[in-house]
């Protein structure tokens, strides 16, 4: 019993087109991994990675190393590395906060004051 060859031409057009279809997958795949490293580090330049992967695509794959390298500059926590970024805990903001506020009401009063005494001084 032989195969029709008919059968053959299908058979191999459904697993060219699936080969077609999981490398145009891969490929996206691909080019979005500097957009999800971006991503994952919360890198303020995300979007403008994610949009230059694309371009990639139309470059020929030049910039996409370049692009890995851009994503992985950002570290979270610490920003580009330039220099150390020291983030505060809410409490310590908020008692800087009621001091600034201290100080201000101190100055306020303090100007009031000096304002009377040149408003009694001038009359």
């Amino acid at each position: 019993m032989a195969i029709d060859p008919r059968t053959l031409d299908f058979v191999a057009l459904g697993v060219f087109v699936t080969v077609v279809i999981v490398f145009i997958y891969l490929t996206i795949y691909i080019h979005d991994i500097p957009y999800e490293i971006a991503k994952k580090r919360n890198h303020p330049h995300r979007d403008a990675i994610h949009i230059a992967g694309w371009v990639s695509l139309f470059l020929m794959h030049v910039i996409w190393p370049f692009l890995w390298i851009w994503a992985y500059l950002y570290k979270p926590g610490e920003g580009w590395g330039l220099e150390t970024v020291e983030i505060k805990d809410s409490t310590g903001a908020k008692e800087e906060l009621e001091t600034l506020k201290k100080r201000l009401s101190a100055l306020e009063a303090k100007l009031s004051e000096t304002v009377e005494t040149n408003k009694e001084e001038a009359n």
